[in-house]
């Protein structure tokens, strides 16, 4: 088949435009990059607003090469709130008065710079929707869902939203689960399998949402589901 479509670029073209590309970045760049000063000066160097258009940039230009080489359904992932993973917790200062600490458990000053690219994330969707002939983006609202989880965490099953299941130090955050290390015994009952992600079963409640939901808040302005009979 491989070979087929080498030898037809429209046969190529037709494949291609019928699969759902899923693209998510940008998380690690705030995370291994703009918020860890000791090792880069982005954070000092830019603004959250110019730091979001940057990376904005890069990200128009990926979809644009995408589209060029034939993908017409493509998936959009927001950031999370990394500004409330354990990893982040457990750089607070032990009183809560660390900078951008608010009264919520999370780390605000990051969820607020995050918050800016997600809402250049989602124009973006909004221009190639608009702009590119039969293309269908779809702009996943991973922060959104995360969100919902932490507040309604009872109603899913979760008893605990702050620690790993696995990892070492305050909220099992300062490291990540180690080799050999015993996990907690009942995993389902947490939000985050390590320092930084979530455990199956909360993979499991964004995939459902991302493919069923009809909140445009959750996905926009159609759920995975559409988008694969669109």
């Amino acid at each position: 088949m491989r070979n087929m479509f080498r030898r037809n670029s429209t046969k190529l073209g037709q494949h291609l435009s019928k699969c759902i590309f899923y693209v998510g970045m940008g998380s690690n760049d705030y995370l291994n990059n703009y918020f860890m000063p000791g090792f880069y000066s982005t954070g000092s160097d830019y603004n959250p607003k110019t730091y979001a258009a940057l990376l904005l940039q890069d990200y128009c230009r990926l979809i644009n090469k995408m589209y060029e080489l034939g993908a017409r359904k493509v998936a959009v992932v927001g950031v999370g709130q990394i500004g409330c993973i354990p990893y982040e917790l457990a750089r607070l200062d032990n009183d809560g008065k660390s900078a951008g600490k608010s009264a919520s458990r999370c780390n605000e000053k990051i969820n607020k710079a995050i918050s800016v690219f997600n809402a250049g994330l989602l124009q973006m969707v909004k221009k190639f929707n608009r702009e590119m002939p039969c293309a269908k983006l779809v702009y996943v609202n991973t922060y959104q869902s995360s969100q919902d989880l932490v507040m309604n965490a009872v109603s899913y099953g979760f008893e605990e939203t702050e620690r790993g299941c696995c990892g070492v130090g305050r909220n099992n955050g300062q490291m990540t689960c180690m080799p050999l290390q015993v996990p907690c015994g009942r995993r389902r009952n947490y939000l985050f399998w390590d320092a930084f992600h979530p455990t199956e079963v909360a993979n499991e409640i964004y995939a459902m949402k991302a493919y069923n939901s009809t909140s445009l808040s959750d996905v926009y302005p159609i759920n995975i589901r559409q988008l694969a009979l669109a």
